[in-house]
C-alpha cells in the first residue's frame, strides 16, 4: 500500500510539472502563490489518480471473488 501511495505521488508529481511547465497563462508575481497552485495541483492529480487506482482494484477484486 505504502509503496503503492508513493508510486501515485510520483506520477502526479511528473504530471503536475509537464502541465506547468506546458502551461501558456501569466504566471503569478508572488512564488508563495506559485508553490502553493503548485502543491495544491499536485493534491488534486493525486487524488483523481487514486480514487481511480484504489476504485478498480476494489471492483476487480470483488468481480473475482464472485
Amino acid at each position: 500500500m505504502k509503496k503503492t501511495l508513493l508510486n501515485i505521488l510520483t506520477a502526479s508529481a511528473i504530471i503536475t510539472t509537464i502541465g506547468y511547465i506546458m502551461d501558456g497563462d501569466a504566471k503569478e508575481p508572488s512564488m508563495m502563490m506559485r508553490f502553493v497552485e503548485f502543491i495544491l495541483m499536485i493534491g488534486i492529480v493525486f487524488l483523481l489518480i487514486s480514487v481511480v487506482n484504489f476504485t478498480f482494484k476494489f471492483v476487480r477484486i470483488n468481480f473475482q471473488k464472485a
